[in-house]
């Protein structure tokens, strides 16, 4: 068992040195008055030599968050975000929920108000609001949206406590856990501080699909005469990807997506069947839910109440949601790219025997394909006309220059299916709980993982506004991580709009075509907003001009190492 030692150090030595020691990369920081140890140490270990992650300076805690998340996405390993006490808790909880009902480990952890007044301790109150910023519970503030939550105590834990907030944040489902850190247990002594060096309380091994499980789903499958998967979430582990084509393609087994999170399947797959999977509710006799946590809405459309239903992941239910009542004839637990290969594996001997099932499926999902490319076309010839841009039209036109392996973040109107993605990991769309403002910084996050890789940020107008953008753009700046950003700007929340006649079709706000608390002023000049950071911005009015902007911010970028931003003037679509 190997060990190390660190010599006459304080908590906060031990801290850093053990999160590097385990992989942790990077600490995403909104430092106050209790990160004074943390930066102590940190001035110390430079000037020893001593590895441990590295700090990005995160004016905003929501921005912090989400690098986190873009940062664990691209590599498959855990940060670790400290913020502010309560008021920096309270500032990244909307990233916190994201985290949380997306299965993100983060290692979110915040000071602590110094709780002694007077004596000898290092790090006691010394300022006025360290009195009125104190809660008798601070981790309250989070419990329902972490794995666990703990308040270091001592030197003595500080090793046991990491390795166990990182075995939980990565035990599956995944997701963040949180660690309050008082103020005066950092600056503690931690005397000659010994560790096992690599950890000796190792990640659990993931869940694997129940042989016998996948024996029967493969019989139903295969008795199927219109099957087929529905998915948000496959390709969150890029090796999805190929086992859902796999097994798609043996059988014939048609894909849709529902508000896809990742590059679920590749857009030249033959099986590739869009984002509408309504539009095979009715006739399909056996559903397949691959990670999807609202496969349908039942009370717009649902399948018939002779459909079969199969709901795999991780967590193939979803136990975090209070309500979901999706039928289901099965729920098999396990990792997505190994319950495909599984199913894949099973079916081969099925394969003779359905051959006639399987070959005129594949004749007509061909055939559906085929209609689908057209209705794309048309579609795009009509939007190509709009003025203002048409969000089918924008998302073509960065289709036309973003590169075959750059990587779209998508909070906007973005139409994924006017897009391509041949590659997984080129898209990602992650603001699961519903908290907007969560793109910026996870496009950061994305960039700082592979540097090399072309990133480009869609965000709505409200969704730019709720990502803080002043500190993106600044971290965008300092840490040499330029990106292209392009705001969908409608002048309003259009989806609230939209619910609101959804809800009250022939409502007052229907019939008077006027919404109030969903409109913004018009004429925004959020391109300005990059400017304050050095960066190029450009506002697009006319669709005809947005082709040649786009290389004017993509040439910004590469032959200037700036940031860009595009405020495209755009339709309510």
């Amino acid at each position: 068992m190997a060990k190390k030692k660190i010599s006459n150090g304080v908590v906060a030595d031990a801290y850093l040195t053990l999160l590097a020691d385990r992989g942790v990369d990077y600490l995403f920081g909104n430092a106050g008055t209790d990160f004074a140890p943390l930066i102590e140490s940190y001035s110390k270990m430079r000037a020893n030599g001593t590895k441990v992650p590295e700090p990005i300076t995160c004016p905003h805690e929501n921005v912090a968050m989400g690098m986190a998340q873009g940062y664990y996405v691209m590599t498959g390993r855990p940060q670790t975000v400290m913020v502010h006490v309560n008021v920096g808790t309270a500032n990244a909880v909307c990233g916190l929920v994201n985290a949380y009902k997306g299965n993100i480990p983060v290692l979110f952890s915040a000071g602590r108000t110094p709780f002694s007044e007077t004596g000898d301790l290092m790090g006691k109150r010394s300022g006025e609001i360290h009195w009125p910023q104190e809660m008798f519970d601070q981790r309250s503030m989070v419990r329902e949206v972490v794995k666990w939550d703990y308040e270091l105590p001592n030197a003595e834990v500080v090793e046991t406590a990491i390795d166990r907030a990182l075995n939980a944040a990565m035990t599956h489902p995944r997701g963040p856990v949180y660690m309050t850190l008082p103020r005066e247990v950092l600056a503690g002594p931690a005397g000659d501080f010994v560790y096992d060096s690599p950890s000796t309380r190792a990640y659990p091994t993931a869940p694997m699909p129940d042989p016998n499980a996948i024996d029967e789903a493969a019989n139903l499958i295969a008795g199927a005469k219109n099957p087929v998967i529905i998915t948000s979430a496959a390709g969150a582990d890029f090796e999805d990807v190929a086992a859902l084509s796999a097994l798609a393609n043996r059988f014939a087994i048609p894909v849709t997506q529902r508000k896809p999170r990742y590059v679920c399947i590749t857009t030249d797959d033959p099986m590739n069947l869009g984002y509408n999977p309504d539009a095979f509710l009715e006739d399909a006799d056996l559903i397949i839910v691959a990670d999807c946590d609202v496969p349908w809405i039942p009370g717009n459309k649902s399948p018939s109440d002779d459909c079969k239903v199969i709901h795999l992941g991780a967590d193939p239910l979803f136990s975090t949601y209070p309500i979901r009542g999706f039928r289901s004839d099965m729920a098999i637990t396990g990792l997505l790219k190994w319950t495909f290969k599984a199913l894949d594996d099973a079916l081969a001997g099925h394969e003779k025997s359905a051959k006639s099932r399987i070959d005129a499926r594949r004749k007509s999902l061909g055939d559906l394909r085929a209609k689908q490319a057209e209705n794309k076309k048309v579609a795009l010839e009509k939007a190509s006309k709009d003025s203002p841009a048409h969000p089918v039209w924008i998302s073509h036109c960065i289709d036309q220059v973003k590169d075959d392996d750059g990587i779209v973040v998508k909070e906007s109107q973005l139409p994924p299916q006017h897009m391509t993605f041949n590659k997984p990991g080129t898209f990602f769309s992650l603001g699961q709980g519903g908290g907007l403002g969560w793109g910026l910084g996870t496009a950061l996050g994305i960039k700082l993982a592979d540097r090399d890789r072309q990133v480009i940020c869609t965000q709505g107008d409200g969704a730019y506004m709720f990502g803080n953008p002043i500190p993106a753009h600044y971290i965008s700046a300092a840490e040499n991580l330029p990106m292209l950003t392009i705001v969908y700007n409608n002048s309003m929340w259009n989806a609230v709009k939209r619910n609101t006649h959804g809800v009250y079709p022939d409502g007052y706000a229907a019939k008077s075509n006027w919404e109030p608390l969903t409109y913004f002023q018009e004429g925004a000049k959020f391109e300005k907003a990059v400017e304050i950071a050095g960066g190029y911005g450009e506002r697009v009015e006319d669709p005809a001009d947005l082709p040649m902007a786009l290389d004017r911010a993509l040439n910004a970028m590469a032959k200037d190492g700036r940031q860009a931003l595009l405020n495209v003037v755009s339709k309510n679509a």
